[in-house]
């Protein structure tokens, strides 16, 4: 414990501000105006989030005037909130800031004050619109620099000194350049630069996922997330660390930042790891390596997978479908892994009050699944049945049901104790009895029911979605303090109407707060939006393509591993939502490119978690991993040894996206039937299993390095079972380009065809594809194939693709205009079920239990089980 007291609870809270919010908090008026703006920006995007502009016809924007304002929201409050320099006061705003807090939301403003000028004027910028332009281009890297850090200063800068060096780079990336007028043009001007797809997306969907996240919190979500965790899991063997797996799993509801996510529960978890025998360094490294998955745990993933909407094309609720197993599996190992490492060193678990009979515990839990079952059918047969009577009114019947299901849960939960709120520095830790901690917080569950059911029921966007739940949440932090002084027998009025006020107060606090955790996210999306204007203005994606063919010789192993190593080294400065932006939008194409051409159709939804993952890794990898350095300032260990042990536990992260890149049955695409769905289920755990016994060398015992090897065999037998099918059985058959019409009428909406295309580079060089069409609507084959956007010509004895519509799946997996379908790759009738090689996968693990179990009877006469040492 005299390690933690060098960080107090204050010091731990700044760090936070520092990478979270930006540090500074200046008092009196100046504070409360820059609260009173951060809530007004809150406010704001809930409204333009809402129907309510619609409904009331006041206060309408299209998508271009609200990234304008949003992004001068952004820009004045990093000047405020963010100082120059980490000796600048922190409670104090000098007047250079005023000024550029005040020119740059000018400039970030200024397509919404002149945007029906500028619309008339087109690629044609005044000499204002230029000074506007390079102003406001020259402010938003200094905010970026100050928000971000010099790591995307510098990025953001090399890329566009790449757009005047174009004409003397080496020939690969050579290309003209452009002028000072058409960059401002492009970059400030259009939707093309800073106010592109990534400012938009964090305009509609991030803000509001962001406060809703923030809003949760502060009505308590989060330490109830972590009491149910320690209540839960406590008493198991190295409980401290399960709880550090399970409750950042669920703390990735309400938090979507690392850092926050390590010091929100490593501030209690790491402590009591060391405390119950963990180093510093692996309690420090099991809280960053657990904590930087929240982002990718469903419903609420990270602020880049909101991006991913735009970019692959797909409904949120298809991402979170396909993310699910991946973030399942990769917790699951990590809490293997945490067992692996008590058994290792005989950890012993904390002690309840009063020990549970084996007859209570498996009461509890049967009790607790069935009715956990009976809960999830209640609510979705009584939302069904609501809309089903309701008709036309089922939004107002639904939202009337959700209040009284508040009502009835605030009355159950007011009858027991509020949760504690954890303290690190108390020694002794009383474990909580598990029931009563879950019933103390049930209602928390009614936004994130509200969230999953517009998002996954109703297939609402991910905007609305979240504005429905955002909506919910407000109610609900108006009125708790209210509510658990109405049902507690000591309430009274002068106290319920304090009580009340107290909400307000709360609400208020939380639509600031969601405010200044927006600002680093909206400055990374607006730099990201330079970067990615640099890559369409200079076409250095088509350059990057020959680029990594050329390094990686062809070679799809080599090419990822090119991109993993990018993601990374452009991790070690960027934050990940930016990472995210520019490795999607410079190397996402390049894969699906170069993919095709070596046979391989690649989905595009797994090239883009394959980026993401590897971003979200970069916060762990020293030399600068947030998360890592953030949990060693808890422990008060090297955060460079904590950032390597975390890099370590994170191996079974980084395995996964190599995996769904050939086998994208891990992220459920092209399961045939629910038998499948659970078997694949079954297998991608046991192989993350063992991926994670053999990196730790123990399974029943301490491994041998054979059995290491035979582990890890299995592994790969169970994650890539279709590759030993290969070898005997080609997966698909060849048929004739003409009877593409045939096939497709025989296909459904959402299912692909597999057709060989041949064609031309830019450069003339002649290539061959393959690519995965994929069917839209429609009642004949030609139909369902021009509404997944391709539409095909009959040249002579040729098919041609005449036409490919822009922003289509078809368009972003690489159908150009112009190429000839060679053939058609449909599945190999004759080709054995890969599921065969699960067999063999699974008598090899058998076979290394069934070895260590012998030597540990040798050793242990009686077979008394593993020794923990």
């Amino acid at each position: 414990m005299a390690q933690l007291e060098k960080f107090s609870a204050e010091e731990l809270d700044q760090l936070v501000k520092e990478a979270d919010l930006g540090g500074r908090e200046p008092g009196g008026k100046i504070g409360q105006g820059l609260a009173v703006l951060a809530g007004a920006w809150s406010l704001f995007q809930v409204w333009y989030a809402s129907p309510l502009p619609f409904l009331f016809g006041f206060g309408i924007l299209n998508d271009t005037e609200a990234r304008a304002v949003h992004l001068a929201f952004a820009i004045f409050l990093a000047f405020c909130a963010f100082p120059a320099f980490k000796h600048s006061s922190r409670s104090v705003i000098p007047w250079s800031d005023w000024l550029l807090a005040l020119v740059g939301a000018f400039c970030g403003a200024y397509l919404f004050l002149f945007y029906n000028q500028l619309a008339l004027r087109p690629g044609s910028p005044t000499t204002m619109d230029i000074v506007v332009g390079v102003t406001g281009v020259a402010i938003m890297l200094e905010a970026t620099r100050r928000a971000m850090g010099f790591g995307m200063l510098v990025t953001t800068g090399l890329f566009m000194a790449f757009v005047f060096l174009g004409p003397y780079m080496p020939e690969v990336i050579q290309h003209r350049g452009a002028s000072l007028s058409r960059f401002i043009s492009h970059m400030w001007l259009t939707t093309e630069g800073v106010y592109g797809v990534a400012l938009g997306v964090s305009v509609q969907f991030i803000f509001l996922f962001v406060l809703f996240g923030t809003l949760l919190d502060i009505a308590g979500a989060g330490n109830y997330m972590l009491q149910v965790s320690l209540a839960t899991l406590g008493h198991l063997r190295g409980g401290p660390a399960k709880v550090a797996v399970v409750s950042s799993a669920l703390n990735g509801v309400v938090s979507g930042s690392s850092v926050s996510n390590v010091v929100s529960g490593g501030i209690f978890t790491i402590p009591l790891m060391k405390r119950t025998g963990y180093s510093g360094v692996k309690a420090g490294a099991i809280e960053a390596a657990a904590s930087i998955n929240g982002q990718i745990m469903p419903p609420v993933m990270g602020a880049a997978a909101f991006l991913m909407v735009e970019y692959v094309g797909i409904p949120y609720s298809e991402i979170i479908k396909h993310a699910a197993l991946p973030a399942v599996i990769s917790y699951m190992a990590l809490f293997y892994i945490v067992h692996l490492e008590a058994l290792k060193y005989d950890l012993q678990p904390l002690v309840r009050d009063r020990q549970p009979t084996w007859r209570e515990r498996v009461l509890g839990w049967a009790l607790g699944l069935s009715g956990t079952g009976v809960a999830f059918a209640a609510i979705y047969y009584a939302i069904t049945g609501v809309q089903y009577i309701a008709g036309d009114a089922a939004g107002w019947a639904l939202a009337v049901l959700a209040g009284v299901a508040y009502v009835v849960l605030m009355a159950y939960s007011s009858r027991y104790p509020d949760l504690p709120i954890d303290n690190p520095l108390v020694k002794e830790v009383k474990l909580p009895l598990p029931w009563p901690t879950v019933r103390a917080g049930l209602h928390f569950f009614i936004p994130i029911v509200v969230l999953l059911w517009c998002l996954m029921a109703e297939e609402l966007s991910p905007g609305l979605s979240a504005f429905w739940a955002t909506a919910t949440v407000m109610v609900m932090v108006v009125l708790q303090p209210f509510m658990l002084t109405i049902f507690r027998p000591d309430g009274k009025a002068e106290a319920a109407v304090s009580a009340l006020k107290r909400g307000f107060a709360d609400l208020w606090r939380g639509l600031v707060l969601g405010g200044r955790n927006m600002i680093g996210i909206a400055v990374a999306c607006a730099s990201a939006g330079l970067i990615v204007g640099v890559i369409t203005l200079t076409g250095m994606g088509l350059m990057m393509t020959d680029f990594v063919e050329m390094v990686s010789a062809g070679n799809i192993i080599v090419m990822l591993l090119l991109t993993a190593a990018i993601c990374l080294i452009i991790g070690a400065g960027v934050p990940t939502t930016a990472n995210y932006i520019l490795v999607a939008t410079l190397m996402a194409p390049v894969i699906v490119e170069l993919g095709s051409r070596s046979g391989l159709v690649i989905p595009l939804i797994a090239v883009h978690l394959f980026v993401f993952y590897f971003g979200i890794l970069a916060d762990v990898t020293p030399p600068v991993g947030l998360a890592s350095y953030a949990a060693a300032a808890i422990s008060g260990d090297d955060p460079n040894k904590t950032g390597l042990q975390a890099t370590w536990y994170s191996l079974r992260t980084t395995v996964l996206p190599f995996v769904f890149i050939f086998n994208p049955q891990i992220l459920l695409i092209g399961l045939g039937s629910w038998v499948d769905v659970v078997l694949v289920c079954v297998t991608a755990v046991a192989a993350s299993l063992l991926f994670a016994a053999a990196t730790m060398k123990w399974f029943r015992t301490r491994c041998t390095w054979p059995e290491v090897a035979v582990l890890l065999l299995a592994t790969f037998l169970f994650f890539r079972p279709d590759w030993v099918i290969d070898q005997f059985a080609p997966k698909y058959v060849s048929a004739p380009a003409g009877d593409i019409y045939k096939v497709a009428d025989g296909l459904q909406a959402d299912e692909w065809l597999v057709v060989g295309m041949a064609g031309e580079t830019l450069n003339g060089e002649a290539v061959t594809k393959t690519v995965a069409l994929p069917m839209g609507e429609g009642a004949t084959g030609r139909e369902r194939l021009r509404d997944g956007g391709v539409t095909l010509s009959q040249l002579g004895a040729d098919l041609e693709v005449s036409a490919v519509k822009f922003g289509s799946r078809a368009k972003k997996l690489g159908v150009e205009q112009g190429y000839k379908l060679v053939e058609l790759k449909l599945p190999n009738p004759s080709r054995p079920s890969s599921h065969w090689v699960f067999i063999p996968a699974a008598l090899l693990a058998w076979g290394v239990w069934w070895l260590q179990g012998l030597r540990l009877r040798r050793a242990r006469p009686g077979g008394a089980g593993a020794s923990p040492a």
